[in-house]
C-alpha cells in the first residue's frame, strides 16, 4: 500500500524545527536583495531556488550554513522581517501545518540598527498578519517562536533574557544554533541555568555535525527538552546479527537486535524528542539517504521521532514533501506519519491542555479523514 501525496498534503501537520531565515520565497529574496543592494547568484526565482538546494547539498554543515549569508543579509529592516514572517506563516498554513515553531536568531538581524526587541516585535507582527491571512483562506495555524542564540557568539545570557522577556509575546522556547562542532552547549551554561530557573523550555541543535558528546551536553548541561536533529544518537546503537555479520553487507538482517549504549538508553527512556529533518540531514552528510535515514530505525526502536523541514529554501522542501519521501522511500505508513505528528504535538512548547486539544481536536480527526483516500500500489 502506498500513500498518495495529495492525501499527505491534506493532513494536519506539526513542525517543530523550521528556521525563519531558511524559508524565504525566492521571489521575495530577490526583491529584498534589490532593495538592500545585496548581490545574489541569480535573479531568476527558479534558478535561485535550484542554486540554494545545490549549494546546501555540499555534504557538510559548515558549507550548508554559508547559504544563510544571502537570506540574513536581506532581513535587516522591520519591513523585511515582517514580510518574511508573514509569508512564512502563509506558506506553512498552505502546506497543512496547524502548529509551527519558527526559530531565528535576533542577533543576526541588527545590521540595520534594530534593537533585539525591535527584531522580535517585527517578526511577531509578521506572524500575526500571516496567521490572519491564512484564516481568511480557511486555514488555521498557530505559531510559537523559538529565540535562538548563535553558538559562536557570546550573547547567550542576553538572548536568553530576551526570550524570557517575550514569553507573553509569542516566544515559547530557546535554542542555540550554528556551527556545532567546537562550540558546545557548555559555553551557554549560565543562560541555561537562568532559563531553567524561569521554567522556560529549551531545545538545542545537537547530534548533527557533532556526535554523542554534543547530545549529552545538550541534555545534561543545557537541560534540553528536545534535540534539534539528534540524528547521530545512532552512533550509540549497535545492530548485532546472530551470524556475526555486519549490517548492510548485502545479507538479510534476520534476527538482528539493537544494543543501545547508555546515552541512547537515556534519550529513549526519557522519550526526549528528536527533531529529525530527513532531507537536510542528507544534505549535510548526517544521513546517507532518506531511504536509509536513521529516523526509521529510531522509530522502530521506540524513540520519540518527529518529522521536520529545517530550512525549506535550502532543502527545496515542505513538510508534505518530507512525509511523502518517507512514505515512498522508507516505507512509512499513514499510521507512522500520524504517530510522528502526534509525538510532535505532544512535545510542542505549549501547555499540556493546549497540546491535548491540538491532538484530540485537530490531529487525530484530521488523520482519520484521508483514510478512504489511500491508494494501493
Amino acid at each position: 500500500m502506498t500513500i498518495d501525496e495529495s492525501d499527505i498534503a491534506r493532513l494536519p501537520k506539526v513542525v517543530l524545527h523550521d528556521h525563519l531565515d531558511g524559508g524565504l520565497r525566492p521571489a521575495t529574496l530577490i526583491e529584498l536583495a534589490a532593495q538592500a543592494g545585496h548581490d545574489l547568484p541569480t535573479t531568476d526565482p527558479a534558478e535561485l531556488a535550484a542554486w540554494f538546494v545545490h549549494a546546501a547539498s555540499s555534504g557538510t554543515l559548515e558549507l550548508y550554513l554559508e547559504t544563510f549569508g544571502h537570506t540574513v543579509a536581506v532581513m535587516q529592516t522591520e519591513a523585511a522581517l515582517r514580510r518574511v514572517a508573514r509569508e512564512a506563516a502563509i506558506d506553512l498554513a498552505a502546506d497543512g501545518v496547524v502548529y509551527a515553531e519558527q526559530r531565528y536568531a535576533p542577533e543576526q538581524h541588527q545590521g540595520g540598527g534594530l534593537s533585539l526587541q525591535q527584531v522580535v516585535d517585527a517578526v511577531q507582527a509578521g506572524f500575526d498578519e500571516g496567521i490572519a491571512a491564512a484564516a481568511v483562506s480557511g486555514r488555521t495555524l498557530r505559531v510559537g517562536t523559538l529565540i535562538t542564540a548563535m553558538r559562536h557568539a557570546d550573547r547567550g545570557d542576553e538572548v536568553a533574557a530576551l526570550a524570557l522577556a517575550n514569553r507573553a509575546n509569542g516566544v515559547v522556547g530557546f535554542d542555540i544554533a550554528g556551527a556545532e562542532d567546537g562550540f558546545p552547549p557548555a559555553r551557554f551554561a549560565s543562560a541555561f541555568r537562568a532559563l531553567a530557573e524561569a521554567n522556560f523550555p529549551v531545545t538545542v541543535h545537537a547530534g548533527e555535525a557533532a556526535g554523542l558528546e554534543s547530545i549529552a551536553e545538550a541534555v545534561h548541561v543545557a537541560g534540553a527538552s528536545r534535540l534539534g536533529h539528534g540524528v547521530r544518537i545512532v552512533e550509540d546503537i549497535a545492530i548485532v546479527r546472530p551470524d556475526g555479520g555486519e549490517p548492510d553487507d548485502g545479507e538479510p538482517d534476520v534476527g538482528a537486535e539493537a544494543e543501545l549504549g547508555l546515552l541512547a538508553h537515556w534519550i529513549r527512556d526519557h522519550q526526549i524528542p528528536l527533531e529529525l529533518c530527513p532531507t537536510s540531514n542528507v544534505q549535510t552528510g548526517a544521513a546517507g539517504s532518506v531511504a536509509t535515514h536513521p529516523i526509521t530505525l529510531l522509530r522502530d526502536l521506540g524513540f520519540a521521532v518527529t518529522i521536520n523541514t529545517d530550512n525549506r529554501l535550502q532543502s527545496g522542501t515542505t513538510l508534505t514533501r518530507e512525509m511523502t519521501l518517507l512514505a515512498d522511500e522508507a516505507g512509512w505508513s499513514l499510521d507512522d506519519l500520524r504517530d510522528a505528528t502526534v509525538t510532535a504535538a505532544w512535545n510542542a512548547f505549549i501547555h499540556h491542555d493546549e497540546r491535548e486539544a491540538l491532538v484530540e481536536d485537530v490531529i487525530l480527526p484530521g488523520f482519520a479523514v484521508p483514510a478512504a483516500g489511500r491508494h494501493l500500489a
